[in-house]
């Protein structure tokens, strides 16, 4: 699925410019199978040596949270904010939106979301 609400699209085409420079901010995409995002996350590293602090964690019940325009307009209204100068953003959805170690048991498998157990997610998006 492609960013259909207007915000997100915004953030994709902003993720197109490249590296502009710091700070860049991250936009990663999860859900329980490859088609459905049922979760974002927005993290921002303000220079190269910085790790990146994450800034919001947005949930979807049931509807592609790649729709909601709410929580787009919120990311942008974050980037404006911070004064980000790049973004990446994944091309699709990473994995499983459970958190391990927190959800489910470090080193396991989230037995909610059966399609990601033996997947390698960098290469299913």
């Amino acid at each position: 699925m492609s960013m259909t609400g207007p915000a997100f699209k915004r953030v994709a085409k902003m993720s197109r410019y490249g590296f502009r420079g710091h700070p860049i901010g991250t936009v990663a995409f999860y859900g329980p199978t490859n088609e459905l995002a049922s979760k974002v996350v927005l993290g921002i590293s303000k220079g190269p040596d910085d790790e990146a602090i994450v800034l919001g964690r947005w949930f979807s019940e049931g509807a592609d949270i790649r729709t909601d325009d709410f929580v787009g307009t919120a990311i942008l209204d974050l980037l404006r904010v911070h004064t980000v100068r790049s973004v990446v953003m994944t091309r699709g959805i990473i994995g499983c939106p459970h958190e391990e170690g927190v959800d489910y048991p470090a080193g396991g498998f989230c037995p909610r979301c059966p399609f990601w157990k033996d997947r390698d997610r960098w290469r299913e998006t």
